[in-house]
């Protein structure tokens, strides 16, 4: 997994349960100890398995990763953890501080749900003698994720989505940090959650990250109508298996035979070769994910898209400028409202995010929105179900002119979002020739992928209205 090329932290305030190392550099990231135990040795040990050709090696993209050093064949096992390995929230203690770690994670809200394992991980790591301490040793000490940036390199991702959850998770692991000091106040050395040991907002963000950038959510314990609860899960071992959206391994899960317990595999889905990396697909994901949670970024990464916000002065604005006449995105009629409700763009359960790239290019909801708002003929729309005026497949079910004319409103919409970034493509790969920190390239990469992103639907659309005003220029 991505472990830090460098640590520069808005959150670092360096005491016991945090680390003072400054610079993991990106040929060797520093683990938490110099000399951490031997995670194959320990996996085995557990009564796991681990196939003889795979080695821990040095990735230089993503830090420490698997490697085959000799070929693997198809369907072979690679990995398997048997089910007292994964380190999970869960605690069969009913202690005190048990207890406090328990209440703890029901302060922390679902979609921050990294944390609330994050609790079980510090605890972990704070305890003497801790059963998960071999695979704790081999964490990184510090995370490429942007709660560690500094100030000015969060304000160098340009792009207000991924600036607001930055400075949402900073928020939270400030205020969190206090709520832990309350939960702590005048506990027994021997019920402390910590070991007696201090925990601030930095040891917090630390726990967060690692949980965020190797955590998988995987089935946990039956449940009475036979379907088994998800829980987040840490994986020694497993987690240094790296990204790719063209895996050669995934995880299953089993049971052995007359055995309740779940079996954690690595499977090999193809023919691995001698010193070809284990990847696994963390999931298709846009950058704003990878970034926020594992620490890198993807180039040309295929789900990658924008987001934006459906609004009526924004759409009326972008289609003017198109050269679309009289557009009423602002003062839509009221079958077109009611359109809208339906898409959820208006009304009370409304949700104006929208996106533009990705494996839609066009949101459906935004496009069904762009083709009802740009047409005056209520039958015509009241033919085709919802389903249909949210497809770009369904080409032009209003007709060519309201199609052009729905495209146009985007590439205009697309002007607009690159007008937002205070740097051009060339700027960013001038400063990038510059030499620039790890934290400066990693903003810099981001913000230029999120650029080509824009750049390449206003390419397709384009493409797609030269195309249909061709088609309507030809004879019958």
């Amino acid at each position: 997994m991505a472990a830090s090329k460098m640590l520069i932290p808005s959150l670092t305030r360096f005491r016991p349960l945090t680390c003072a190392a400054a610079a993991a550099s990106a040929s060797s990231p520093a683990r938490l100890v110099p000399h951490p135990a031997d995670l194959l040795k320990w996996v085995k040990m557990e009564g796991g398995f681990v196939d003889d050709a795979i080695n821990i090696t040095q990735d230089t993209t993503y830090g420490l990763g698997l490697v085959a050093s000799a070929e693997i064949p198809k369907g072979s096992d690679l990995i398997i953890l048997p089910d007292h390995v994964p380190l999970k929230f869960q605690s069969d203690k009913e202690d005190e501080a048990s207890s406090i770690l328990l209440h703890l994670s029901n302060q922390v809200p679902e979609e921050l749900w990294a944390m609330k394992l994050g609790l079980r991980l510090l605890q972990e790591r704070a305890k003497v003698g801790s059963f998960w301490w071999p695979y704790i040793s081999n964490l990184p000490q510090t995370y490429s994720v942007p709660i560690f940036f500094t100030g000015e390199d969060i304000k160098n991702l340009q792009y207000a989505p991924l600036l607001y959850q930055v400075n949402k998770r900073c928020r939270f692991l400030l205020e969190f940090e206090q709520e832990v000091k309350n939960a702590l106040k005048n506990v027994k050395p021997s019920e402390h959650a910590f070991g007696g040991q201090d925990v601030n907002a930095s040891s917090l963000g630390w726990a967060m990250s690692a949980v965020s950038s190797r955590a998988f959510r995987l089935y946990g314990k039956k449940l009475p109508d036979g379907t088994h609860s998800d829980i987040p899960m840490m994986l020694p071992l497993i987690d240094m298996c790296n990204h790719s959206f063209n895996p050669n391994a995934r995880i299953l899960q089993e049971q052995d035979a007359g055995n309740p317990k779940m079996l954690i595999k690595v499977v090999a889905e193809r023919e691995i070769k001698r010193n070809d990396p284990l990847l696994l697909n963390y999931g298709c994901l846009s950058n704003d994910f990878f970034l926020l949670d594992y620490g890198f970024v993807i180039p040309s990464n295929p789900y990658d898209c924008i987001e934006l916000k459906f609004d009526g002065a924004l759409m009326d604005a972008a289609s003017m400028a198109a050269g679309i006449s009289s557009p009423n995105f602002s003062s839509p009629a009221p079958w077109q409202q009611q359109v809208l409700s339906q898409l959820k763009l208006d009304g009370e359960a409304q949700n104006l995010k929208v996106t533009l790239g990705g494996s839609e290019l066009i949101e459906g909801r935004l496009l069904a929105a762009l083709r009802v708002l740009l047409s005056n003929d209520v039958e015509s729309v009241q033919k085709y179900d919802l389903n249909v005026l949210k497809s770009l497949s369904a080409e032009a079910p209003l007709g060519i002119a309201n199609e052009v004319a729905a495209f146009r409103t985007v590439i205009a919409l697309c002007v607009i979002a690159l007008g937002h970034f205070p740097t051009k493509i060339m700027d960013d790969e001038s400063l990038l020739k510059q030499g620039v920190s790890n934290s400066t390239e990693l903003a810099i990469q981001f913000r230029m992928q999120k650029k080509s992103v824009i750049i390449d639907v206003m390419k397709d659309l384009t493409k797609r209205v030269k195309l249909l005003l061709s088609k309507e220029t030809t004879p019958a």
